[in-house]
């Protein structure tokens, strides 16, 4: 075999080598790339449609009842096996017509409708304990005002504070995890 056709053929060979790897890892790198913006776009969407307005309701929410509790002049509603006053009753059903259940249908609907974008592969207990609470005060006080069926003004689960807990730390994470595959995705595409 004639040395200058053997050397053309190794360079040949070495160029190809050259091209296929270096589009392999060309493929391989846009492909990270592409991956990682999907998963950044699905996380920002979880933040804006999902968490960010759950965590607005749930700070809004605490913040109301705080003033309430205030204007009651203790940190509490409800005694067990104690009667709140008429006065203190016509007060909390005005904040639960005007401020509680509203934000609460406005959580439901949110939950509802996105349902797609909540972490994990099944719906945290805590957030069936806040369907819980609010399905079973709000027909209950609905009947009341409909029907005159008496109850004790509030639900029959208390408000579940693992839920504000698990949407606060969910929240958290998610940004993390944003802030994340921002970097990877500008450093994949720098």
């Amino acid at each position: 075999m004639d040395s200058t056709f053997l050397a053309a053929l190794i360079a040949a060979t070495v160029t190809a080598g050259g091209w296929i790897t270096n589009h392999a890892l060309s493929a391989r790198s846009d492909l990270k790339r592409r991956q990682s913006e999907a998963r950044l776009t699905y996380v920002e969407n979880q933040l804006e449609q999902l968490y960010g307005p759950l965590l607005f309701l749930i700070e809004e929410g605490r913040s109301a009842f705080h003033d309430f509790c205030d204007t009651l002049g203790r940190n509490y509603v409800f005694v067990a096996g104690s009667p709140i006053s008429q006065e203190e009753r016509e007060l909390w059903l005005f904040w639960v017509d005007h401020e509680f259940m509203p934000r609460n249908k406005a959580i439901q609907d949110l939950l509802s409708s996105r349902t797609h974008l909540i972490v994990g592969d099944r719906m945290p207990s805590s957030y069936l304990a806040f369907i819980e609470h609010h399905n079973s005060w709000r027909v209950t006080h609905l009947r009341w005002k409909e029907e005159g069926v008496p109850y004790s003004w509030h639900s029959k689960a208390n408000w579940p504070r693992s839920f504000e807990a698990d949407v606060i730390e969910t929240y958290g994470r998610l940004k993390n995890l944003q802030v994340q595959l921002a970097g990877l995705v500008r450093g994949i595409e720098a």
